[in-house]
């Protein structure tokens, strides 16, 4: 799943990851509609921008930590948001922390080796 207030970011990297693996992907373009999709889906993985209107990706990863169901589901954050402060904070609360503009190669490396830890 990934989840972010920009249409270019989904579907470019929707595209991507469609045309260079296997993955089947679905999105969202807000943390609610995110949050809305599990309720009926649960993927492997949720890719999550921080930045967002309404609700942020710190909203949407509390969230998740906080109902069983979703819990476990690992969430690598997206973002153009570059600090050394979000990346301490990151490291904590998700499972990894990629940089916008994102480089499609170096996320499907990220992607494959949460999901082979998660196993």
């Amino acid at each position: 799943m990934i989840v972010d207030d920009d249409e270019d970011i989904l579907y470019s990297v929707e595209k991507l990851l469609t045309k260079k693996t296997k993955y089947s992907v679905i999105k969202a373009n807000s943390g609610k509609k995110g949050l809305e999709l599990l309720k009926k889906e649960k993927p492997d993985l949720i890719l999550l921008d921080i930045m967002m209107p309404e609700m942020d990706g710190w909203d949407v990863v509390e969230k998740i930590h906080e109902n069983k169901a979703w819990q476990n589901i690992p969430v690598i954050f997206l973002t153009a948001k570059d600090d050394k402060l979000t990346q301490t904070v990151a490291s904590i609360s998700v499972e990894d922390y990629i940089i916008k503009p994102v480089d499609i190669n170096l996320l499907i490396k990220r992607i494959d080796k949460t999901l082979k830890k998660r196993g």
